[in-house]
């Protein structure tokens, strides 16, 4: 017999405790129970709660399904560009960058009110489409400094207002000119809030952003393109954002009015296993005197720990950790064998849990700003940290001997852990200050000192 979504909710503690254990928001909830069922995507949470089995939600409708989409071919009056999501919605708009079909991507919002350039270029944003809250994006133009990777990761951005004239005195050019250099699309005047959301109550959906130099959009085949996508879990993005060949890197940070330096006596050697490295965590760890060695993704052990290294950094990046994890688990493994000091960041974090026999999972909406409340529970100091990741570890299943060492205050998720035996820790979020203020960038520091004391 089924039951009623009221009784469902009511099983799980009331409206709050069920947007919780469902990773939703409470106003998703109050839809759910006004329209009498709960979304399948959610089942597998509910079915692990002691009681309830199959039968008892057969009264939800198995599948979701968006509306009959007519057969479009013209946008409404102004329009040139949509966002067209996997549930059928439609976001008309205006598009700039460049032209093109759409590619499918799991579309996301950033919360960040400045460092556009540096988010479109970290790579750990490969296979989505970024929302900005943000309303004012592109007014300071676009420049070659201030980005993390030579191309843009990212499938396409939307942002509410139209992107205005650069008004910074650092500007090369528009930003919707860069964007048309690199291959991708923008869109314009949309309800930004409306979209942020529905990512907050549904978790992030998969999208293709459409903008044809013809002006002519096949809904139907759009959205059955979003719907086929088969989104980011389980698809290994790393190796594709990961350089090809080893490098050195020596650059440090920039400052007024020099620019970049450059570093001029390295203490210390570390390899950084690039799994979508930003090029400004790369200049922190030389502006903490390390010369970095960064080789790929898919560096054995052998091929790291023949560079002799003090110490080993994994980097941030994008996909899943269980799938990158087949060729990264390995070799981390080890690095710990051999006993070197291990640092990891964002994906590096999450891969070191991995190895070091932890279990990781998929947030519902991820953490992506530059406003993330994370607390360091040693000390209790809070840090608002910088943040982009969909993943995240399970702390229950971490084993003995690994410490729990952050977490966050938005969601209570893991932001952080240590292996004294082991001589490793990570972080989830990105201390490198780039975009987001600079509150944990004494976490190079400690990497450092792990490095200078004996083993």
């Amino acid at each position: 017999m089924t039951l009623p979504v009221a009784t469902l909710i009511a099983r799980l503690g009331g409206p709050a405790a069920a947007a919780r254990t469902l990773g939703v928001g409470t106003e998703a909830v109050r839809k759910w129970r006004q329209h009498g069922a709960i979304p399948a995507r959610h089942w597998p949470v509910l079915l692990r709660q002691p009681g309830l089995s199959l039968a008892d939600l057969q009264a939800a409708p198995l599948q979701e399904t968006g509306p009959t989409m007519p057969d479009v071919t013209a946008p409404p009056e102004g329009a040139t560009a949509c966002l067209v999501l996997a549930d059928g919605a439609v976001f008309w708009g205006r598009g700039f960058g460049a032209h093109g079909a759409g590619v499918a991507a799991e579309v996301c919002f950033n919360t960040g009110m400045t460092g556009y350039q540096e988010t479109l270029t970290d790579p750990s944003y490969a296979g989505q489409i970024i929302t900005f809250t943000f309303p004012h994006i592109g007014n300071v133009g676009a420049n070659l400094e201030d980005i993390e990777a030579a191309t843009i990761a990212a499938r396409g951005v939307v942002v509410k207002q139209e992107v205005t004239a650069p008004s910074n005195w650092r500007a090369a050019e528009p930003l919707d000119h860069w964007l048309r250099a690199q291959g991708v699309a923008g869109l314009a005047g949309i309800d930004t809030r409306a979209l942020t959301v529905r990512i907050r109550d549904g978790g992030a959906p998969n999208g293709i952003l459409a903008f044809p130099a013809d002006r002519r959009f096949d809904l139907p085949a759009l959205v059955a393109a979003a719907r086929d996508w088969p989104g980011l879990e389980g698809m290994d993005l790393a190796r594709t954002v990961s350089c090809t060949q080893t490098y050195t890197w020596e650059e440090t940070g920039w400052s007024w009015p020099a620019g970049y330096g450059r570093l001029a006596a390295p203490r210390h050697h570390v390899v950084a296993v690039d799994y979508g490295a930003k090029r400004n965590i790369l200049r922190s760890l030389a502006a903490a005197g390390c010369r970095v060695t960064v080789v790929p993704a898919t560096a054995t052990a052998d091929d790291i720990l023949r560079h002799a290294p003090d110490g080993v950094f994994l980097s941030n990046g994008p996909g899943d950790p269980a799938a990158t994890a087949a060729y990264a688990v390995p070799a981390i493994r080890g690095v710990l064998a051999a006993g070197v000091p291990l640092f990891g960041i964002c994906l590096g974090h999450q891969l070191l849990a991995l190895a070091l026999g932890g279990r990781t999972y998929k947030l519902a909406r991820g953490h992506r700003g530059a406003n993330q409340p994370v607390k360091d529970l040693a000390t209790g100091r809070v840090e608002i940290t910088s943040q982009n990741h969909g993943f995240a570890v399970d702390e229950a299943s971490l084993p003995e001997g690994v410490t729990v060492t952050h977490t966050s205050l938005f969601d209570g998720s893991n932001e952080g852990l240590a292996c004294p035996a082991r001589r490793a820790f990570s972080v989830q979020y990105h201390p490198e200050a780039s975009p987001g203020p600079a509150d944990a960038r004494h976490l190079f520091g400690r990497f450092v000192a792990m490095m200078e004391k004996p083993a």
